[in-house]
């Protein structure tokens, strides 16, 4: 019996860590992301960060993060090479409307 409770508890603390649907803040920010493929390549992307002005370094972080989930969940790596990185120096990046725009591609 306590066996069998155990198990549940740790199932059920698992399940809650699943939930796809929970926000992440980056820099104490929640940032809203948009990835999309770029030319209907599925390996190359673009990754937006709207409202990055809140956090220059927080919407870098977004940015990776989303880019990360995409290629783990697509090609099975973190691995990825950007064009346009969260890494390039601060006076690269340029704000469009308030987002920042990156572009990477997932090894295959």
């Amino acid at each position: 019996m306590k066996y069998a409770l155990t198990v549940l508890t740790v199932s059920a603390l698992l399940a809650g860590c699943a939930n796809d649907g929970e926000r992440v803040a980056f820099d104490g920010q929640y940032f809203s992301t948009k990835l999309r493929k770029v030319d209907g390549q599925r390996d190359v992307f673009q990754v937006t960060v709207k409202d990055a002005g809140k956090s220059i370094d927080g919407a870098r972080a977004a940015a990776r993060y989303e880019a990360v989930k995409y290629c783990v969940g697509n090609y099975g790596s973190s691995d990825i090479d950007w064009t346009i990185g969260p890494d390039a120096p601060t006076g690269t990046l340029r704000l469009d409307g308030g987002a920042l725009t990156f572009q990477g591609r997932c090894p295959q």
